[in-house]
């Protein structure tokens, strides 16, 4: 017998987005070790969102230079290739001066979401879901880290993350033509090849990762036809591809993606006090989380009806 349709609420997506990075970057704001009461909060209010969702959650803590720091970590095992494992990460803490809505609430957000939305969906991999600590400086590209420590805790250990997805900045848009900056090092012939308008999730990976990419892009189209996606590999010598967790994981010999909406070539308000939740597009988020959902499905070989099929009301 055909399968019902899943009824997908893009307005329950919304408003649970609305409500992760306005408790994160609203209520909470700045998030760092060197404000420690943040911290916990921030990881009370992941941990409990996950419990919700029938997650049994994990810390990796480690020493980041005198102070703990804690990776926060739930999984749900594969079925025929549990050893295989997807992992889709975001970090959670900011730069001393932000309440950091789009650097990095959304992508926190967008991050629980799609762990609410597969949260009882079991592929044959096994799906694997990280808020890092520490990404941003004097943390960043040093072995206090979050996801240097988890990348190399994980190649010490022999986990084999056959994809890791780095959600970083993830919420903010425009649609006006010059409202996309190219970075530097991109030779000014290629640039009729970018986007001018910054409307859209860019999915950007090494070249080893370009498997990796073609995957996810086919798998991010079926979940939703609304959002663009501009996907591309580039050499690692364009310094703006390694800026945020995905490069621990390409240091360690991982196919690794940023997704993201690229930071301060868009975004004026990356590392200001202006970072502020009124700042996102909530409705392009939500069409994120559907199509970041339904790549997850397909990487990690979910054999039940992918997102396009389901039925989604609101925001239509």
């Amino acid at each position: 017998m055909p399968t019902e349709p899943k009824i997908v609420d893009r307005d329950e997506i919304e408003a649970n987005l609305r409500l992760h990075v306005d408790r994160l970057a609203g209520l909470i704001g700045p998030r760092t070790l060197k404000k420690p009461k943040t911290i916990q909060a921030t990881i009370g209010y992941i941990e409990g969102q996950w419990t919700e969702m029938g997650y049994t959650n994990e810390r990796e803590c480690y020493d980041a230079f005198g102070d703990e720091a804690t990776n926060l970590i739930v999984e749900r095992p594969g079925t025929k290739r549990s050893d295989e494992i997807v992992l889709l990460g975001a970090h959670y803490d900011t730069v001393y001066s932000t309440p950091g809505a789009d650097d990095n609430a959304s992508a926190v957000a967008v991050m629980l979401e799609v762990s609410r939305l597969l949260r009882q969906h079991t592929g044959r991999r096994t799906a694997r879901y990280v808020a890092f600590a520490c990404e941003e400086p004097p943390y960043f590209n040093v072995d206090a880290m979050g996801s240097q420590h988890h990348a190399r805790e994980s190649r010490r250990r022999g986990d084999n993350i056959v994809g890791m997805l780095c959600l970083e900045m993830v919420g903010y848009y425009c649609l006006t033509k010059g409202s996309q900056a190219i970075p530097p090092a991109i030779p000014k012939w290629l640039h009729r090849f970018f986007p001018q308008r910054g409307n859209f999730l860019a999915a950007v990976g090494n070249m080893p990762s370009w498997k990796l990419n073609w995957q996810f892009r086919r798998g991010f189209k079926r979940g939703t036809r609304q959002m663009p996606l501009f996907s591309i590999c580039l050499p690692e010598k364009i310094n703006e591809i390694r800026l945020s967790d995905n490069s621990s994981f390409w240091d360690q010999g991982y196919p690794a993606l940023m997704l993201t909406d690229t930071s301060y070539l868009r975004n004026p308000n990356y590392h200001q006090s202006t970072d502020t939740p009124d700042t996102l597009d909530y409705p392009r988020m939500t069409e994120v989380t559907l199509g970041v959902a339904s790549a997850m499905r397909r990487l990690l070989g979910v054999t039940a009806m992918p997102v396009s099929s389901w039925e989604c009301v609101g925001n239509n």
